[in-house]
């Protein structure tokens, strides 16, 4: 009878499995916009739902970076299935500008094909052309051409950045209606029936939610120009609001249930090979920027968010697929300067529109006068990141402007420092963990010579680079502080062993780590993360 006991004791002391006990038959990749870990700490203790579900039940890196400089929706929905920083998937920013392309409009965006006649950066073909690396789902097809790979998100280019170039179905919110850039005939069933019922609800007026106690005490009203005022919001909307919509968690709600009814009918994770489902939710994003992070609007996106998760993963359990989920963010956010000072946050401000890059271009001009035909010495996409010279520029001329340039970025207050697109190419990518990152390296894991500017501008910590507030643009992101870097990366799936290391992660960790619950294998340098052994067996 003692060597059973012995045998017993032994399996009973032996660890858990640091992975599935076999791949799973789909993998859930869930990207919530905007979710910073401040976010997922201050809300963590109040979740029940599905969020609460996913950290209960896996394992949890609840301080992890997105650890590039670009801290937007593009780039860092390319880090998240790639494996790979901006600088090697070449998505620098959400738009950049490319004063060689032969349309007048030479603002690119990230997720159009530029080359589309006639098209412009807000008026697009929806592609994944500008990718230059694959996802997962890529990779899958690659090795079993029986995989599928599905997203469907509140933004295309959340869609397009998680799915990549071998998508079998694509859908997103385009502002008007849900339409995909992908022909597919014929289109799946489920498309037209949810097409009709979101049709029909957003026909009707949603009055606000209720505010339970842990709200209402965030409702504190910030008037950030005489006619906004936000952080006591319901989130009520008009009928027929298409804006409205998307700063509510009725986004989310939609995108949730098409993805759910897409796997049900296309039979994810039922055939031959893993299948690949990307769920992009970007409500949290939309009230970020219209309200702010810390007010009574947020709050209830954030338990309505826990609360629809909760559902979807029950849907799933429901059909039988053995499935695994992995959920992360894009980036963080900062709140809106108004409340950060209120709570003690003295140095909090808007950036001084001067910062613009034309604005700049203007006070260069007594010196060096224009470019070519009038055109601005400078060029940029906003207020801070890449800043581009005017390509007529060339020589000593062009060099003055720049050591000029730099100069008086250099020198305004709300400046933190400027990096020339020398000083980025000479230094290293980085090698240690996100979290020891200086500023140049952080930019560095950001650049590409052939997209980004010519000078990169970081603004001080807790500068807003909305300089001047709009309704629904109050608040955002877009820095390389940790407001903006840091994001949770949770793992979930049956017989995985509960975990909350305490190690900083990397989204780019994310693809080598579903790499190796896969038994995928990796090319040497085709990847910037590693394998994490907290939630997967490395090889």
């Amino acid at each position: 009878m003692r060597l059973p006991l012995l045998a017993a004791a032994a399996l009973l002391a032996a660890p858990a499995a640091a992975q599935p006990a076999k791949p799973p038959k789909l993998i859930v990749a869930i990207s919530v916009d905007q979710l910073s870990s401040d976010l997922w700490e201050a809300y963590r203790p109040h979740f029940t739902g599905g969020l609460a579900r996913l950290a209960r039940e896996g394992v949890t890196f609840a301080s992890s970076y997105q650890a590039h400089a670009a801290t937007e929706t593009c780039p860092g929905h390319s880090t998240l299935l790639t494996g790979r920083w901006p600088a090697a998937t070449g998505v620098v920013a959400n738009q950049w500008i490319d004063q060689k392309h032969p349309r007048q409009d030479k603002k690119i965006y990230c997720a159009e094909d530029p080359n589309v006649v006639p098209s412009s950066s807000t008026d697009y073909k929806v592609s994944p052309v500008h990718l230059r690396t694959q996802t997962l789902g890529d990779l899958l097809k690659a090795r079993d051409p029986r995989t599928r790979n599905v997203a469907v998100a509140g933004k295309d280019r959340a869609a397009v950045m998680m799915s990549g170039h071998s998508a079998d179905q694509r859908w997103y919110w385009n502002g008007r209606a849900w339409a995909s850039d992908l022909v597919r005939a014929p289109e799946p069933r489920s498309v037209a029936a949810f097409r009709a019922a979101f049709a029909a609800r957003l026909a009707e007026p949603q009055p606000g939610l209720v505010p339970p106690a842990l709200c209402q005490a965030r409702a504190t009203p910030f008037q950030v120009t005489p006619t906004i005022t936000v952080g006591n919001g319901t989130l009520a909307r008009a009928a027929g609001d298409a804006r409205a919509v998307r700063a509510s968690p009725e986004l989310d709600g939609a995108t949730l249930a098409l993805a759910a009814a897409l796997t049900q009918e296309l039979g994810l994770g039922r055939g031959a090979a893993t299948d690949v489902l990307s769920v992009g939710l970007s409500a949290t994003d939309y009230v970020g920027h219209a309200y702010g992070s810390g007010g009574q609007e947020m709050c209830l996106q954030m338990l309505a968010l826990d609360r629809e998760l909760g559902d979807f993963l029950r849907q799933l359990d429901g059909m039988g697929v053995d499935y695994a989920v992995m959920l992360s963010a894009d980036h963080g956010g900062m709140d809106i300067p108004e409340r950060l000072r209120a709570g003690g946050v003295a140095e909090a401000q808007r950036a001084d529109p001067g910062l613009d890059a034309e604005e700049m271009a203007k006070r260069l001009a007594p010196s060096f006068g224009a470019a070519a035909g009038g055109r601005p010495l400078l060029l940029g996409t906003g207020v801070g990141g890449d800043v581009w010279l005017a390509k007529e520029l060339t020589g000593d001329t062009r060099a003055r402007v720049l050591a000029e340039a730099v100069r008086l970025y250099r020198a305004h207050p709300q400046v933190e420092t400027v990096f020339t697109a020398a000083e980025l190419a000479a230094t290293p990518l980085p090698a240690t963990a996100p979290d020891r990152w200086s500023p140049i390296e952080r930019v560095r894991a950001t650049f590409d010579p052939a997209r980004s500017g010519d000078l990169y501008v970081v603004l001080k910590r807790h500068v807003s680079p909305v300089a001047r507030p709009s309704a629904g643009y109050t608040a955002t992101h877009g820095t390389l502080w940790d407001h903006d870097r840091r994001v949770p990366i949770l793992f979930w799936a049956k017989g995985l062993k509960t975990a909350q290391p305490a190690a900083a992660a990397d989204t780019a960790d994310i693809l080598p780590t579903l790499a190796g619950w896969l038994g995928l294998p990796l090319e040497p340098g085709t990847v910037d993360g590693k394998c994490r052994s907290e939630a997967a067996r490395c090889r």
